[in-house]
Formats: C-alpha cells, structure tokens, sequence
C-alpha cells in the first residue's frame, strides 16, 4: 500500500504512471468522484497486488478463493469495486494477495443506526469483526426501548460479523440520562429485570454480545455503576455471551468532570471482558477547532488507560467524521458542522483550499472563507491520519479498534486497514 499525497500539477494519469497502475482502478478504490479535480494535499491509497487472477467464464468469488486457499471475505477487502459475490466478469483483474507484510490480527468494531444505508453496510461488513446497532434504550422500570435490528443482524452474520447489542440511557431527545442511570444503578429489581431482558432479546435475536455505554454518570454512582457491569458480565458470560464497557477518554484517576468521574477505568477493566476508550470528539459540535482525535491527546489517554487496564482488553476509537468550524470561535454561540471525510475533500475542491497537515495532531485540515466573508477550518481523517492511529494502535499492542461510526463510507479508511492487518472474523 501506498499513500500518495496530491502535488501542484498531479494528475490522475500521472499518478497511475508513477505506480504503475491504472486511473480506473485508482478511480474506483479510492471512489473518486471527481477525478479530474484533484486537491492538492488530498491523499490516494494505491493497492500494490503481489497475485492477481484474471476472472474466467464460469468463475465465482467462492471457486476462486477456493483456488487459491483463501476467505472469500479477502477478495471483498482487496477488491472493493465487488459488491456482491456474484459481481465479477470474464477478463476482470482481481487481486488475491498485496505485496504488503501484514502487522497481524485486529479486531475492528463499527458502530452503526438501524437506518444505515444497506448498501454501505453490505461494502464496510468485510472489514469488520463486530457490528454494533446503537442503540437500544432502557425505561425507567428496567425494560428495553426496542431498534429495528433483524434485518442487520442477518446481513451482519452473513458476512461473518459478530453483531453486538448496545444500551444506553440515552433519550429521545439525544442526550444520556444521568436520572435514568441513577435510578437503575440504586435498584436491584430495576437492574434485575433489565439483566434478564437483556439476555432474552440475545438469545431471540441471535446476538454475539453487549456493549454497555452509560455517559454523564453522577459520581455518587461510582461504585455502583462498577457492580451493575459486574452482574451484566457474570449474567451474560454464564450464557455464553461476551460483554465490552465504553470509557469517556481519561488521563487520571482524578480526572475532574461529570463525563469522567464515574467511569473507574481499574474497577471498570476488571468487571468487562473488553473496554473501548472513546478517545475522539476534542474537536466538537460546540468547541474550538482542532482535529477530532489529535494524535498527542490520543496518547495522553492511551498512556494512562495502559497502567490500569490490561492491553488485550482495550480498543482505541477512531473517529470517522470532521467538522466544519466557523472562526473565531465563541463560547456558547459557535457550532460546527459535522461532515464525512469524503464530504471534507470534496468542500475543499469546492472552495479551492489546499489541504494542509498537522503533524502534532497527525490530522488533515484546510481553511476557507464563505460567502459572507467568515473564515472556516476544517478538520477530518485522511489516509495518513488513519495510518497514524494505527501505528498508535499497534505500538500499544491492544487487542482491536472501534469506528464510531460507520455511517458514511470512507474507503481510504478500509484500504490502509486491510492493507496493514488480518481483520478477524469470529463466526
């Protein structure tokens, strides 16, 4: 894999020639939708095959990687132009292996609504290992708010994903319920009731696992927080079921804060079988610009999170959006505007601003004026910012990562991911 970043004068036919490749497949992996129109400073992922078949008449996704000895789920990574298994025809180039030396095994989690695009869905599944459905709400009397999630399920498990259930006390409204948690977390026979229909809607269902995200727990409710997650975990190991708590991203025990203080990262560790560190959003909707998941935070928290919870249980969140900040920023007024990392490419070929990038943050940013004459910056995750992270990722030997979220098909992302690593399949 090569990550090429676009020169004053590049064009896509001169990048094809300098790696000996082809503008159509550089076209179709990257999902160019403006070819012609290169931003400099955007980034290109070239794929270096090391084995390529020549599609046959007859030929299927299955009888090849039969040939060849390998999944059918590689041919979908390496080949991202497949939609379906059946969508190959006689003289196609498909690529069997990279001439690329992987790191080794990653677990890979991506986040996702009931509403996602299936389509989207069905190309991001083959470089997936878990498949979580945010998010199912719980009442106040310990039941749960059901999603419409069978369908996803089925389409998960056909892939080979592991599709793993979600609660949350987040309201219709959008934001987590610290009352709501409180409640539950200081009555048996909530917790209780909750616990069993947690178990049944698994089985019925046919889920792999549980991802528990409270955010915003009062203090006070510490200790309790760690014994309900205790209980889910003993309740839904004993079924067979594995359970993994999110953590708000901490650098200290003491960290000062209502999104912190209840999150016991030992106690917490220890009452899961896995833990994601939410380590995105420093760049938000409502702060000041700056990359969403700046590599140097990153690790302020990574570096904490290791003294307390055990390697093989962490995943590092990898944010898979960027904002559009309007300057200067003003507290209380100012509010970004949320935008997909290919959306960001495309504004910046829009209003003919250069990409730039931050080498403390490791993150892609360009500035632009409006129509108004307001300036703009704009901060979202390139190939290289992607690559960063999972060198991040791989220096601190954790066991995966989690995408939050999924929603919006980024395909550098799932290049560089499956160029470096074996994305691990557990069904």
């Amino acid at each position: 894999m090569i990550i090429h970043v676009v020169q004053p004068g590049d064009t896509i036919y001169s990048i094809a020639e300098q790696y000996n490749t082809t503008p159509q497949q550089i076209i179709a992996y990257n999902e160019l939708a403006n070819p012609n129109e290169l931003v400099v400073g955007q980034t290109i992922v070239i794929l270096v095959p090391d084995q390529v078949h020549t599609v046959q008449p007859g030929d299927t996704l299955e009888n090849i990687a039969q040939r060849y000895g390998i999944p059918v789920v590689n041919l979908l990574q390496y080949n991202p132009q497949i939609m379906y298994a059946d969508d190959i025809f006689p003289g196609e180039q498909i690529i069997i292996s990279l001439d690329q030396e992987k790191r080794g095994p990653i677990h890979v989690i991506g986040y996702a609504y009931p509403n996602i695009d299936r389509t989207v869905l069905m190309k991001t599944l083959p470089y997936l290992t878990y498949l979580t459905l945010f998010t199912y709400g719980i009442t106040p009397e310990g039941n749960l708010i059901d999603i419409d999630d069978e369908e996803l399920i089925g389409i998960a498990r056909d892939f080979g994903v592991a599709p793993l259930m979600l609660i949350s006390t987040l309201t219709e409204e959008g934001k987590f319920s610290n009352e709501l948690a409180h409640s539950l977390l200081n009555d048996e026979n909530i917790q209780n009731n909750l616990i069993e229909n947690v178990v049944n809607t698994m089985k019925e269902k046919e889920y792999y696992g549980l991802d528990i995200d409270f955010e915003y727990v009062l203090p006070e409710d510490r200790d309790n927080f760690v014994a309900f997650v205790q209980k889910m975990t003993d309740r839904l190991n004993e079924e067979g079921f594995t359970v993994l708590t999110a953590l708000a991203p901490k650098t200290s025990a003491d960290q000062s804060g209502l999104l912190y203080e209840a999150h016991d990262y030992p106690a917490l560790g220890d009452a899961s079988n896995r833990a994601l560190l939410m380590t995105y959003e420093w760049g938000y909707t409502y702060g000041p610009a700056m990359a969403v998941s700046p590599v140097d935070k990153v690790r302020e928290v990574l570096d904490y999170a290791v003294t307390e919870i055990p390697r093989d249980k962490i995943y590092m969140g990898i944010p898979n959006y960027g904002y559009d900040f309007v300057l200067p920023y003003v507290q209380g007024v100012s509010k970004a505007n949320s935008l997909s990392n290919v959306q960001a490419v495309e504004l910046a070929d829009e209003v003919g601003a250069p990409i730039e990038y931050n080498e403390v943050s490791q993150a892609p940013y360009f500035i632009y004026y409006d129509d108004q004459g307001n300036q703009h910056q704009v901060w979202f995750e390139d190939a290289r910012s992607i690559e960063s992270k999972l060198d991040v990722f791989s220096e601190y030997g954790f066991e995966g990562v989690g995408y939050w979220n999924i929603m919006r098909y980024f395909p550098q992302n799932w290049l560089v991911l499956s160029s470096l690593y074996d994305i691990a399949k557990l069904i």
